[in-house]
């Protein structure tokens, strides 16, 4: 369900809703700067989750992000289209505009366009995950939507509980001992509704939508979390992508942290010292 906005009245230094493209209302983000410094500050961009269908950039899922300003970090946080209005790959288009935007206009609002995590849950997390590794494939971006002239590439992702195949989902529930909350391959699931069908019928829009489709060896490290008593997306799609990642840019680049009896997002993502892991490990590719 929509959560509530977040209050950032004490931020002084924001720009809100601009316009990252022009086609829809939902194409708009809006920038954080730290208290101090001139920077240009390197970049959380945040992306809200809501299973593709609700959601908002300045809704309570931004609260953890926010904390990288006390770290120096400028926070970007972006809308993106969602299912109700145009299916997929609309939203990952809107993503890879809204990372271009950024990088043609950061000495303007004072950002490193060198410097870019992503950062998201669940459908935000597949978008970030999806984004990081679909960098360099040009079928899956839509130059046309402006800044043609810079890359999509980000230099670091942090993955909160997103999906990778909307196939499998079902299935690795099977063998889990949480009990699913919802179907995946029904026509009203969220991925159907993303995909524009059901997805069984759709098995190629399914594998372009998938994360692990893109990994190659030029895919930024990543840190995977995902609790363990996640009743919506099955821990196991987050081991299996930590082991495809792992295989390819190396296990050095990549993290998974299985949170214990954790569900889907909660207290133990938000915890102050869990949010000290993800800033570290940001800290490592974005400020060395």
């Amino acid at each position: 369900m929509p959560m509530d906005k977040i209050n950032t009245n004490n931020i002084e230094r924001k720009w809100l809703n601009l316009p990252y493209y022009t086609e829809s209302p939902a194409q708009q983000l809006d920038i954080y700067l730290p208290e101090t410094g001139d920077g240009p500050f390197p970049v959380i961009m945040s992306i809200h989750g809501g299973a593709f269908k609700f959601g908002d950039k300045a809704d309570m899922q931004l609260k953890p992000m926010l904390k990288g300003l006390k770290r120096q970090y400028a926070v970007v946080s972006i809308n993106y289209r969602l299912s109700g209005e145009a299916i997929f790959p609309a939203q990952i288009y809107d993503v890879k505009a809204a990372i271009r935007w950024v990088k043609a206009n950061a000495d303007k609002y004072h950002l490193n366009a060198e410097k870019i995590a992503l950062w998201g849950g669940s459908a935000g997390g597949h978008l970030s995950s999806l984004a990081g590794t679909s960098a360099f494939n040009s079928e899956l971006e839509d130059l046309s939507m402006g800044n043609s002239d810079y890359s999509s590439e980000v230099q670091a992702v942090v993955d909160w509980f997103g999906p990778t195949n909307f196939l499998t989902m079902d299935e690795l529930f099977i063998h889990s001992v949480v009990a699913p909350h919802q179907v995946h391959i029904a026509s009203d699931s969220p991925e159907s509704l993303l995909i524009g069908q059901t997805i069984t019928e759709a098995p190629e829009k399914v594998k372009a939508a998938n994360p692990e489709t893109y990994i190659t060896e030029q895919t930024p490290p990543f840190l995977i979390q995902h609790g363990t008593h996640d009743p919506l997306i099955p821990t196991e799609q987050s081991v299996i992508f930590y082991e495809k990642l792992a295989a390819v840019i190396g296990a050095d680049k990549v993290k998974l942290d299985l949170l214990e009896g954790a569900g889907h997002g909660g207290k133990e993502f938000e915890s102050a010292d869990n949010i000290k892991q993800v800033l570290n490990f940001i800290d490592r590719y974005l400020k060395t």
